[in-house]
């Protein structure tokens, strides 16, 4: 079995990448246990000063580890960079707090001393996808290995020279060669890995499905997991918002990435008093995206990650304009080589269709009315989702009450949905559980040791 790196503007297949067998799967798996221990006994300041040097050598060849994301999935290069940029970020931030987030805390108790020590878990699978294909690993991995922990990872299919790239980034950077691997290993062999004694926890980004069965897999095997799964955020607008400063917000959140996020705005909720103000402003906006090659400098809309998650968008869109929904933009695939998907704008979604009620992974808004405040945070909250969400409105108070009320991980006021190192990020419902980032993402896969001395 092999797996392909396919340049999705060109639909050409530009490498093959032979999976492993069995044994070469043992060997690296081996190799990570055995200098799991020495990485554990070196200090969170030495491992913080690998991490600084991690995120020189991804600033230093920025436009190398961008131009892999642009040629695997399709992200238009100034993304890219930005991408690149965010992993050296969430490096530094972790190598100048990780020693106030692990250090001891004392407790009082009958001892003569007492604390909780954060000691490392030992080695944590990360199964990850290609939408982000380089944040997503970091997101996991600098918290995760300056905490002691060591990491292997089993990237998607689809971007294999992404994969293997971090690795060696890694690598150069100077970390001790089995600190990280890489497993070029099919999904098939996930849970074979996750039942491996030599694994201690698993980390997972990607579709609900996935999220499911290595839960199961993860929890049969009495293991911790984190998952952060899909969502279909809210947006909502009120009726006093400002429309222009929450349409260039609403187009950025939707169309980033060609609209392939897991916290993109997906639900745009309009208040029936603004809605057909917003929806002018908002579709002006969009249609002048620049689509087209993601090499170039001046493109703002790439095409989608592969051929089969256009014709799923694509379905999803024509059962719903058949179940009622309008197509107000777009809506259809681009002609011609490639993966492109025009920008769409669905409107008039309602409960039942399946733009309602699925998580459309690309470049389609959907537009859902509202009667009032009220209205749009029940619908906002009618969702099996739970992973972000915006609300707009000048009112500050009103905004922070609404956000308190919707059911998600994160809720943002007046601001568009992003991760941010220094902010907790996760979901709840069927967007998972745990937290990434933050004090909380990398407590996630430590041991909370009570030590007692009399």
């Amino acid at each position: 079995m092999a797996m392909a790196s396919v340049n999705p503007t060109t639909g050409d297949t530009v490498q093959h990448f032979e999976t492993w067998d069995g044994d070469q799967l043992n060997a690296a798996l081996q190799q990570v246990a055995d200098v799991t221990p020495g990485w554990q006994r070196t200090s969170i300041s030495e491992r913080g000063k690998m991490l600084k040097a991690v995120a020189t050598e991804l600033l230093d060849d920025i436009d190398h580890y961008a131009g892999l994301i642009t040629l695997e999935m399709g992200k238009v290069i100034k993304e890219s960079r930005t991408e690149i940029e965010k992993c050296a970020w969430v490096c530094d931030y972790y190598a100048e707090h990780a020693v106030d987030f692990l250090t001891d805390e004392v407790m009082a108790s009958d001892a003569g001393r007492s604390y909780v020590a954060h000691l490392p878990l030992g080695t944590v699978l990360a199964v990850m996808p290609w939408n982000f294909p380089f944040w997503q690993v970091f997101r996991f991995a600098a918290p995760g290995l300056i905490a002691g922990n060591t990491a292997v990872l089993k990237h998607a299919s689809n971007v294999p020279q992404c994969a293997l790239a971090i690795e060696a980034c890694m690598r150069k950077a100077g970390l001790p060669e089995g600190v990280f691997r890489t497993l070029m290993i099919p999904a098939s062999g996930v849970q074979t890995v996750i039942e491996d004694p030599r694994i201690h926890a698993i980390t997972l980004t990607g579709s609900e499905p996935a999220g499911r069965k290595v839960a199961a897999a993860a929890g049969a095997n009495l293991k911790k997991s984190v998952l952060e799964l899909g969502g279909s955020d809210a947006f909502a607008v009120l009726a006093d918002a400002d429309l222009a400063q929450a349409a260039s917000a609403g187009v950025a959140s939707r169309y980033l990435n060609s609209g392939q996020s897991c916290i993109a705005a997906k639900r745009f909720i309009l208040v029936k008093d603004i809605a057909e103000d917003y929806l002018t402003i908002f579709k002006e906006k969009a249609q002048a995206l620049v689509q087209g090659d993601p090499t170039q400098e001046q493109t703002q809309i790439g095409p989608m990650a592969r051929a089969d998650l256009r014709e799923e968008l694509h379905q999803q869109v024509t059962d719903s304009i058949g179940q009622g929904a309008v197509a107000a933009l777009g809506c259809e695939p681009v002609d011609g080589p490639g993966f492109h998907y025009k920008v769409s704008i669905l409107d008039k979604v309602k409960p039942g269709m399946r733009a309602y009620d699925e998580e459309l992974f690309g470049p389609v808004a959907i537009v859902i009315r509202a009667e009032d405040d009220e209205d749009a945070l029940r619908i906002a909250n009618d969702s099996r989702y739970g992973l972000g969400g915006a609300v707009w409105t000048q009112d500050p108070v009103r905004g922070e009450a609404f956000a308190r009320d919707m059911q998600s991980g994160a809720t943002f006021v007046n601001g568009l949905v992003k991760s941010d190192p220094r902010l907790p990020f996760g979901g709840i419902k069927a967007s998972g559980y745990g937290r990434e980032l933050s004090i909380h993402g990398i407590r996630e896969f430590v041991n909370a040791k009570t030590v007692w001395i009399k």
